[in-house]
């Protein structure tokens, strides 16, 4: 029988059957495998994809959405993968424009590679910010910090939604509900009895990524950074948004550096909600 051309092959929802499909697309594309994170993905988002007839997938994405479940304030889309042997066909574009259309008004947001930007632009995102991929082993100076950070407990998770919801600029429970399972480290910084930060961090193959970082101004976010970097032996990686030029010298003068950027794309809004000044790094770029 003939092979079905790649505009007659369905467009339908991934789960998390789909998992190691997903994490073999990574691969074809060079990427890591990352299992977790598609795990944390494609539970907490929606993934869409394309069968390959002759095995594994086409193509997939994830969009995950914020706010109200009946009306997202927000989408964040990620993960947009093309197979290797079925690159530069229009296959990632047709994928594209089905999640675009599936979301209706709804605004989204993406970091985008020098790679996937013209197609982004092409479709009509604009670049609203960018943020730097860091990574390597973070080197403590010995040095005090003024702000007081622990671990944090299942009592502390009403105070974090409600910071996170405050500064992320809608609600992300579904996300954030899930990190004491999905991060090994979950760490807040407080003042006064008051939660002032808090971050994460979780593994992605040999590393610990850090995120997401809220934080009420640097010096708390360095302290909630180097108390996760304390607590684990691998390479930190993080994405830093770039306007918070002092952590980002500051973490390279503590071991990390530079490896990519990625520019911050919006849909349908001119600027991301929430309070940039105390987002300094998001859960992971594949969700925002």
């Amino acid at each position: 029988m003939p092979t079905p051309s790649l505009a007659s092959l369905p467009i339908r929802r991934l789960t998390l059957r789909d998992l190691t499909a997903c994490a073999d697309l990574s691969e074809d594309r060079g990427w890591p495998r990352e299992e977790h994170k598609w795990g944390l993905l494609l539970s907490a988002g929606k993934g869409y994809g394309i069968d390959d007839p002759e095995g594994g997938l086409v193509t997939a994405c994830v969009v995950t959405e914020y706010g109200p479940q009946e009306r997202p304030a927000l989408g964040a889309i990620g993960m947009v993968l093309v197979a290797e042997r079925h690159a530069r066909q229009g296959v990632g574009r047709r994928l594209m424009r089905h999640v675009l259309s599936s979301m209706g008004t709804t605004p989204l947001t993406l970091y985008a590679t020098p790679y996937g930007r013209p197609l982004y632009e092409e479709l009509g995102f604009k670049v609203t910010g960018r943020a730097e991929m860091l990574r390597g082993r973070f080197v403590p100076t010995g040095a005090q910090h003024e702000v007081a950070t622990r671990a944090a407990t299942a009592e502390d998770l009403p105070a974090i939604l409600r910071l996170d919801e405050e500064v992320f600029g809608t609600d992300r429970t579904h996300v954030i509900a899930r990190l004491p399972a999905f991060a090994d480290r979950l760490r807040v910084a407080e003042e006064d009895g008051r939660l002032i930060g808090y971050a994460a961090a979780w593994p992605n193959m040999d590393t610990h990524v850090v995120g997401p970082l809220i934080a009420r101004d640097t010096p708390t976010a360095q302290a909630l950074l180097a108390s996760l970097a304390a607590h684990t032996d691998r390479p930190l990686r993080i994405d830093i948004d770039v306007r918070h030029e002092e952590l980002l010298g500051w973490v390279k003068e503590h071991g990390l550096a530079s490896v990519t950027s990625h520019a911050v794309m919006t849909y349908g809004i001119t600027e991301l909600p929430g309070d940039g000044g105390r987002r300094f790094a998001p859960v992971t770029v594949a969700a925002g």
